[in-house]
């Protein structure tokens, strides 16, 4: 069974792998298309809240129920992986 870790780290691809570590590529996952643009657009807004300092509160916690909602439509997807969603901003992990 595969582990992943949905997290906005700005050198990663959003989605790597919990146990074995490493960030994954999108496009060998299995996942849709529009779920892989999805996950690029919402990466590139955790990268600007980052060189930013977090200092917006509120995009900090739109940016994470985005990321949740990202677990939870890579299930839906991926039945057979775990998922866990991991908030660069607060620096807290959260299992789907």
């Amino acid at each position: 069974m595969k582990y992943l870790t949905i997290d906005g780290m700005i050198s990663g691809t959003g989605v790597r792998d919990t146990l074995e570590g490493g960030y994954l590529d999108l496009n060998e996952l299995g996942i849709s298309d529009e779920l892989k643009i999805k996950i690029s657009i919402w990466l590139q807004e955790y990268e600007k809240l980052h060189f930013a300092n977090y200092a917006d509160k509120e995009k900090i916690v739109k940016l994470d129920e985005e990321g949740v909602a990202i677990c939870k439509r890579i299930f839906y997807e991926l039945p057979s992986i775990k998922v866990e969603y991991f908030s660069n901003a607060k620096m807290s992990k959260l299992i789907i």
